[in-house]
């Protein structure tokens, strides 16, 4: 089985290459020129060097959300209109499950956390499942970064880019939080949880799959403000 993972939700993203459980490649997209330039080459170049066509794509995968607004439409809408010109199944991944997932094994409870700008984060809870996957404790929330700060408890395990300065030096001693290193959504991570899922039974409607935004963006509710 061969799939394509795109992760634009956060900086820098990303593309890997997944066949069977063996990963082919993965690659981060160049900070400098962002998805909207280097996404489309980047898929190209590296599913040549793979020597994979489009057509023997089985499963195109991408983050949903939350994330960059913009990163979001382009991954989404790049993963679509791949899948639909592939003829492969299509399957989105929630942003913080992908954080979650490169933790290590033995934590049982953690929170994740990236940054929604204005000086709020997107937040999620997670615990071990029976089955030892983790299990989100309900939908992602924003949350102001001090009244998140008020509400952790210690001993508890945190990790996301979300923790990045300043935030990172208002953390409470005695908080567990996750190396730095695995702070970031990886297109590796993103492929291994898709072909789980799919494997499962899940798939996604093609004509259905959407970026979760979990809020307006600035130029929607400035328009609101204005009516």
């Amino acid at each position: 089985m061969r799939i394509l993972a795109l992760e634009t939700s956060c900086k820098p993203g990303g593309i890997a290459l997944l066949e069977d459980a063996t990963l082919v490649c993965e690659v981060e997209l160049p900070e400098e020129t962002g998805p909207g330039r280097s996404l489309a080459p980047l898929i190209d170049a590296r599913l040549r060097a793979a020597d994979w066509a489009a057509a023997d794509l089985d499963l195109v995968t991408c983050t949903i959300g939350p994330g960059s607004f913009t990163g979001l439409r382009i991954g989404v809408t790049t993963a679509k209109t791949l899948a639909y010109a592939a003829g492969s199944q299509i399957l989105g991944i929630p942003t913080l499950d992908v954080v979650a997932e490169q933790a290590p094994d033995a934590i049982t409870t953690l929170t994740t956390v990236i940054d929604a700008q204005r000086g709020e984060l997107f937040s999620a809870r997670y615990d071990r499942g029976t089955d030892q996957r983790w299990q989100a404790a309900g939908e992602p929330q924003i949350v102001d970064q001090a009244v998140w700060l008020s509400q952790l408890s210690v001993p508890s395990w945190v990790s996301g880019s979300g923790l990045r300065r300043p935030l990172a030096g208002e953390l409470p001693a005695g908080l567990q939080v996750v190396a730095a290193t695995q702070w970031e959504p990886r297109a590796a991570t993103v492929a291994k949880i898709a072909l789980r899922r799919y494997q499962a039974g899940q798939r996604d409607d093609f004509w259905q799959l959407t970026p979760r935004y979990y809020r307006k963006s600035a130029a929607e509710e400035k328009w609101e403000s204005q009516q």
